[in-house]
């Protein structure tokens, strides 16, 4: 058995970091943007350095990011040529609603979309669309503090009403939120959160998770009245905890890790807050406050599928059971003594990723997509100007035979299948451009400068043949 013939091969990318052209168009400033790389990076994105406008003494990458804003037709033309059958993209929210709040939305910003969309269906290439891809209007953070406020629901549904109308030609995939538990993580970035002297910081985050876990029940409902062939999904930041050690506490910790990870999508597919998370947070006494109306929404519009990021696996021990720390996707975790580990300290193990697609699917029984999965590495052209990036397709390879033996023998339901990021653009978790992931490489530099002239790595050809076949010839 291999892969369904309709399997979606393709490749994701965030308005916030390939875009560019923040300024133009009547676009408005969003949380994404102020951003800053550098070592103020994580403070910020974290909500502990309230940080709503550019200064000049930090780079805002999201600035210029890899101007895909004015090439986007040379973008998507390269995409065709490696035989892409879906796009898994953002919108930029301050694009369409420069300040969040305005009563018509912004045509420029709108007529963008469609083009970028019209470019995909020239070439038969589905945009799987992210409604927010962590994008909060900066506007909406100074007047109402981003997710803290409920208010956010009817600002959000308003764009939601606005994309599903507009785009109804050109859209059927989408999805409500990016990796909504890195609101647990990164709360700036990912909901618009700064906190206050006083506050309960955790009380703060679920309540802002309430919110969205509300928003996105009311999207799906939105989206199947629009279009009844709308399929919404939820996307969280995935990767299977294994205890570091057989010792009892490390298995228990390792359970919690992962409820934790599970929680709210638990919520969106489920339809009901899990009784282990009730229990905990009413036992921490930051149970969310919720309306009349709100168990009812969340029970009766769960997601269509389910879609997930998968770069690493974790370990987790008990306090004081573990050794050396690892990096990954903004969780640190134990170092695992089994894997190799990435430039950037991130654990690689493809195993990690059938075991992931299979708890997933054994947990909630509804079609899969992985919607990002890649290597970031510091690519260097040689004196030819080629880059062989042997071990992006080395990492690829191994990932996508994992993939392929959890559909084709364990039997999981799988959609498709979204390489992070087709092109090179700005790592979220550190606001640098040297980490990069694409089967195009983009002539930026870390300090700014370069051409912005886009060339095929040894990984595009590789890809374009793994798509050609159906993922057969990984060779």
């Amino acid at each position: 058995m291999s892969l369904p013939e309709n399997f979606l091969w393709g490749g994701a990318s965030a308005a916030n970091q390939c875009e560019g052209g923040i300024f133009e168009d009547g676009r408005g400033l969003a949380n994404v943007d102020v951003c800053p790389s550098g070592a103020d990076r994580k403070d910020v994105i974290t909500g502990r350095r309230k940080m709503l406008e550019m200064d000049a003494a930090h780079q805002y990458p999201a600035v210029e990011a890899v101007d895909f804003y004015h090439h986007f037709r040379e973008d998507i033309g390269l995409l065709a040529q490696m035989g892409f059958k879906v796009y898994r993209m953002s919108v930029a929210w301050t694009r369409i609603f420069p300040n969040g709040d305005e009563e018509e939305p912004n045509e420029a910003g709108l007529r963008f979309y469609e083009e970028v969309f019209k470019e995909c269906s020239k070439y038969g290439i589905q945009p799987l669309v992210t409604i927010s891809h962590f994008d909060c209007p900066i506007g909406l953070i100074r007047k109402y503090g981003g997710w803290k406020s409920r208010k956010m629901i009817d600002f959000y549904l308003k764009l939601c009403k606005t994309l599903f109308i507009r785009y109804k030609d050109y859209v059927v995939y989408w999805l409500n939120f990016n990796e909504i538990n890195m609101i647990l993580h990164a709360p700036f970035m990912g909901a618009g959160i700064c906190f206050e002297e006083g506050e309960d910081e955790e009380a703060v985050k679920y309540q802002a998770a309430h919110h969205e876990l509300v928003a996105g029940a009311l999207a799906v409902k939105l989206a199947h009245e629009v279009n009844p062939e709308n399929k919404v999904g939820c996307m969280f930041a995935a990767g299977s905890a294994y205890p570091y050690t057989c010792h009892p506490q490390d298995v228990w910790e390792a359970l919690v890790t992962d409820q934790e990870n599970y929680f709210f999508v638990d919520v969106q597919a489920r339809g009901y807050y899990p009784s282990y998370a009730k229990k905990r947070l009413a036992g921490r006494g930051i149970l969310p406050v919720m309306e009349t109306g709100d168990e009812e929404i969340l029970r009766c519009y769960p997601v269509d599928f389910i879609s997930f990021s998968y770069y690493n696996s974790r370990c987790i021990a008990a306090p004081g059971n573990g050794g050396e720390e690892a990096e990954g996707n903004l969780f640190k975790s134990a170092r695992n003594p089994y894997l190799k580990f990435s430039e950037w300290g991130w654990p690689i193990d493809p195993l990690g990723l059938r075991i992931t697609l299979n708890q997933v699917y054994d947990r909630y029984q509804k079609p899969l997509f992985i919607v990002e999965n890649g290597l970031g590495a510091a690519d260097t052209p040689d004196e030819k100007g080629e880059i062989n990036d042997c071990y992006r397709i080395d990492y690829l390879r191994e990932h996508i035979r994992a993939m392929k033996e959890a559909v084709e023998q364990d039997g999981v339901d799988l959609i498709g299948y979204t390489s992070w990021a087709p092109i090179d653009l700005i790592s979220a978790g550190s606001g640098e451009m040297k980490k990069r992931y694409g089967f195009v490489y983009v002539d930026k530099q870390e300090d700014g400068s370069g051409t912005l002239s886009r060339w095929k790595k040894r990984s595009f050809y590789w890809y374009k043949k793994v798509i050609e076949t159906n993922g057969e010839d990984l060779k």
